[in-house]
């Protein structure tokens, strides 16, 4: 059908010049909702096959998405033969692995892709990327303005307040806002400032919360402590497997980081002798002088803030420079003689130390560590913190972290079905404000401003 009908080569053609295809007055709109459509059509078929063999589920939708994403990356994005050879490949693993290699079952796949990815980036049969034209772009990021800045002035204060007004679990609520804020910018940093997006940067986040833990129970040290193990132990593995993530790029550099993540996962599931396993680490309380509500709302405030403010800097600090213009062109990065894989990789480290503050935070916050703070979940809903807020915006991650965790502390404290009525909501969100919250007020209030200017 690609390749011997009308229909499969406009979508080659949009797919790599989508600029020509629209000159050419071909509707892309219909063009990929009939490729969207046919794609769902498929999924569906190849679940009621699947339903003789396996009973229905509620967690199929994390793991057959996974298993999908890991056949076409390691196949080769664009080539059905090659996704046909690594579903095979696949399948045997699954079937056998638990035979040949029954202490690795959890990640035998993603070990495979790991070393495929590493020896060939762009996959078996898969041919390297290849610019595509007719993109637009999005807006650079900017520095507030005097308007924000007296906004966020503002807000400073309503936070630095916030504790005479609300209780012990309104300010709980708000240092986990706080926690996942910071989460989500250290996200941000790699994906919208250095143009690497990470499926598994719950790995930093969790090895952050784990160091802590380990810090306590097995070391021996104090909370203060814990709060530098943590993201010492969160940087390492950023400088160890980013060495690995930043010779790739697009989706295979995503899938790569969430291999690594499935890996960490891994390591902490079934070490239980030192992680406790799925039992996890409890009795990972703040000290005497932080254990009040408020005592803590503040080191929160103090270290995210601080942190947040650190990835600011460095953002609008030539280091910050260099990585955007690597996203945006690394051929002439390349050529002008910049470092972009050495630039790229201390940048993927420090971003795994800034989410392992939040791990680590979080640690003591909740009492206890267990593995789902590096799972495949919580990756994902830093994905969503950032899409919500916005990319090409600083603000955007705070605010879809604030939004994303309000809503889901509230929505699941009001009914049962709040997994229902927080992916409507989100849906709501994401097609209202296309470019994230933040960055459509930007957009409208930058317009706003400059037609006044003009004016």
């Amino acid at each position: 059908v690609f390749h011997r009908t009308r229909w499969g080569t406009l979508i080659r053609a949009a797919t790599q010049d989508r600029e020509m295809v629209a000159a050419l007055g071909v509707n892309q709109t219909w063009l990929f909702t009939t490729v969207f459509t046919l794609g769902a059509f498929l999924a569906g078929l190849g679940g009621a096959i699947q339903l003789p063999r396996e009973a229905v589920s509620h967690v199929m939708d994390l793991q057959i998405i996974t298993e999908a994403f890991v056949v076409v990356v390691i196949g080769g994005l664009g080539n059905v033969l090659g996704a046909f050879l690594a579903a095979i490949i696949i399948g045997e693993l699954n079937a056998f692995g638990l035979v040949v290699f029954p202490q690795i079952t959890l990640v035998l796949t993603f070990l495979v892709m790991a070393v495929i990815l590493v020896i060939r980036p762009w996959g078996l049969l898969g041919k390297p990327d290849v610019a595509v034209r007719g993109v637009s772009l999005e807006m650079p990021i900017r520095p507030l303005g005097p308007t924000g800045r007296k906004a966020a002035a503002g807000f400073l204060c309503v936070l630095l307040v916030l504790p005479l007004v609300m209780g012990g679990y309104g300010l709980s609520v708000a240092s986990e806002v706080l926690i996942f804020a910071l989460f989500a910018a250290s996200l941000h940093f790699i994906m919208g400032t250095g143009g690497m997006v990470s499926f598994g940067h719950a790995a930093y986040f969790g090895l952050g919360a784990y160091g802590a833990a380990l810090a306590v129970k097995l070391l021996g040290l104090p909370m203060l402590g814990a709060l530098v193990a943590g993201p010492l132990l969160a940087g390492l593995a950023g400088l160890l497997f980013g060495w690995f993530c930043v010779n790739l790029s697009g989706v295979y550099l995503a899938m790569l980081t969430l291999a690594f993540a499935q890996i960490a996962y891994a390591i902490v599931f079934q070490w239980s002798e030192v992680t406790g396993g799925d039992n996890g680490l409890v009795g990972i309380w703040p000290a005497a002088w932080a254990s009040s509500a408020s005592a803590f709302y503040y080191l929160c405030l103090a270290l995210c803030g601080g942190a947040m403010l650190a990835i600011r800097r460095v953002t609008f600090a030539p280091f910050g420079y260099t990585l955007r213009a690597g996203r945006d062109s690394a051929l002439r990065a390349d050529a002008i003689g910049i470092d972009m894989t050495r630039h790229r990789w201390l940048g993927f480290a420090m971003s795994g130390v800034f989410a392992g503050v939040g791990g680590s935070l979080y640690a003591f916050l909740k009492g206890s560590v267990f593995p789902d703070t590096i799972s495949i979940a919580t990756s994902i809903d830093g994905l969503v913190m950032v899409l919500l807020g916005g990319v090409q915006t600083l603000l955007g991650p705070l605010v879809g972290a604030a939004t994303y965790t309000t809503l889901h502390v509230v929505v699941s404290s009001v009914t049962d079905q709040w997994r229902t009525v927080l992916g409507v909501t989100i849906i709501v969100l994401v097609v209202a404000f296309p470019q994230g919250i933040v960055g459509f007020l930007q957009e409208k209030f930058g317009q706003t401003e400059k037609t006044e200017k003009t004016l």
